[in-house]
C-alpha cells in the first residue's frame, strides 16, 4: 500500500480489510477516519448501525467531537458524513446487479462533493460486504469495480470491509481472489488467503467465476464495457485474451446500443478449463443475422469480426429480449484477414 508522507495511506488507494471480531475492525476504521478529520477533510463511513455506533464511540474516546464533526464545525474543520450500509445496498441493487448510474448518483455524488473542498477524503464503506452476506457476490465484485473508477477519478482513499466469516462461508476462492485483486493492500483474512493470487502472485485457483455490469446506452456506454472487459480479464490474469474480448466486447455491445437502445448488460464468466463467455443482453427481441458488407459501407461487419476472434458465437431469446454471446478459448483466435 502506498503511504502518504503523514503515514496514512495515499489517494486511490482501496484496502480490504479481512476481519474476525468488529473490536478488530474497529481498531483499523477509527484511526483511518480521525487522521481525515484531524487534517480538516472528510470522512465518509457508510456502515450497518452497529459498526457507525463503534466508529463514532472509538472517534469521541480520541477526542473527536463527533456532534460537531457532523455538522461540519470542529475547530479542524473536518467533518464526519454516516450511512447506512444497508440503505444504501437497496438503492444500488437493480435485479440483482449494481445499477452503475444509480452509484454514480448516490455515491459518485457524495465523494465529488467532498473532494471539491480540496482536503483530505477518506471513505469507509461496507455495502460490499452487505452483499456478500446476502449471497450476492457478483454484486459485491460489480461494486468494487466502481469503487475503483471512482478512486481513480475523483482521488480518495477507500477502506472496506469483509468479516472473515463470511468470506470463510462463501467456499468460492475464486472470487476472494478476485476481492484481493480489486484492492491495493489486502489487511487479515482467513487462513485460506496466502494461497489467493491477490497476495501471493500465484495462479489463482481452479474454478469458475462470474461478473456482469448494466451499462447505459449510448457511445458511453460501449466504451465503459469494453474498459470493464479489459479490466474484468486483466485481474483474472487472462491478459493475452484481452485484445480479442475487447474488440468482441465493442461489436457486441455496439449492435445492443444500435438496435436495441435500451441499458444492456454485459456478463463475463470463466470456466474450469480458461474458456471465456462474454454475453451481451438487451431489451430487444429482434436476433442478430450476419450480413455480406460491401467496401463503401459504414457498417454490417461487427458479427464477422466476432466470429474471426471467437472460438464460437451464437444468440438466443429472452422473454424481455435476447444474449448474443461469444466464446474466447485460453489462446485468442488472430487478427482477421480482410
Amino acid at each position: 500500500m502506498a503511504l502518504t508522507s503523514d503515514g496514512g495511506p495515499a489517494p486511490h488507494d482501496h484496502v480490504v480489510h479481512f476481519y474476525r471480531h468488529d473490536g478488530e475492525l474497529a481498531d483499523g476504521v477509527v484511526p483511518f477516519l480521525a487522521e481525515a478529520l484531524s487534517a480538516g477533510g472528510v470522512a465518509v463511513v457508510i456502515a450497518t448501525a452497529a459498526h457507525r455506533a463503534a466508529f463514532t464511540a472509538g472517534l469521541a474516546e480520541l477526542g473527536v467531537d463527533v456532534a460537531a464533526a457532523r455538522a461540519g464545525r470542529v475547530p479542524s474543520g473536518g467533518s464526519l458524513l454516516l450511512l447506512d450500509a444497508g440503505e444504501a445496498a437497496d438503492i444500488l441493487v437493480v435485479d440483482g446487479r449494481v445499477a452503475p448510474h444509480r452509484f454514480e448518483k448516490v455515491i459518485g455524488d457524495l465523494i465529488y462533493d467532498a473532494v471539491a473542498g480540496g482536503g483530505v477524503v477518506r471513505a469507509y464503506g461496507e455495502i460490499v460486504a452487505v452483499l456478500w452476506a446476502a449471497g450476492r457476490v457478483t454484486a459485491a465484485l460489480e461494486l468494487e469495480e466502481l469503487w475503483n473508477g471512482l478512486c481513480r477519478d475523483a482521488g480518495f482513499s477507500l477502506y472496506c470491509a469483509y468479516p472473515v466469516e463470511a468470506i470463510e462461508a462463501c467456499g468460492d476462492d475464486l472470487a476472494v481472489d478476485a476481492v484481493c485483486r480489486q484492492h491495493s493492500a489486502v489487511v487479515g483474512g482467513p487462513a485460506s488467503l496466502p494461497r489467493i493470487s491477490g497476495l501471493a502472485g500465484s495462479t489463482a485457483p481452479s474454478g469458475r467465476l462470474e461478473l456482469a455490469r448494466t451499462f447505459c446506452p449510448g457511445s458511453r456506454g460501449v466504451t465503459d464495457a469494453r474498459r470493464f472487459v479489459a479490466a474484468t480479464l486483466a485481474a483474472w490474469g487472462e491478459g493475452d485474451l484481452v485484445d480479442a474480448a475487447t474488440v468482441v466486447a465493442t461489436e457486441l455491445a455496439g449492435n445492443a446500443v444500435l438496435h436495441a437502445g435500451t441499458e444492456f448488460t454485459v456478463s463475463l464468466s470463466r470456466s474450469r478449463d480458461r474458456t471465456v463467455r462474454i454475453a451481451v443482453r438487451d431489451a430487444s427481441p429482434e436476433l442478430p443475422r450476419p450480413r455480406q458488407a460491401v467496401p463503401t459501407d459504414g457498417s454490417g461487419r461487427g458479427l464477422r469480426l466476432v466470429a474471426a476472434y471467437a472460438a464460437g458465437w451464437g444468440a438466443e431469446p429472452l422473454p424481455d429480449g435476447k444474449v448474443v454471446w461469444a466464446r474466447l478459448g485460453p489462446q485468442p483466435a488472430g487478427r482477421p484477414a480482410y
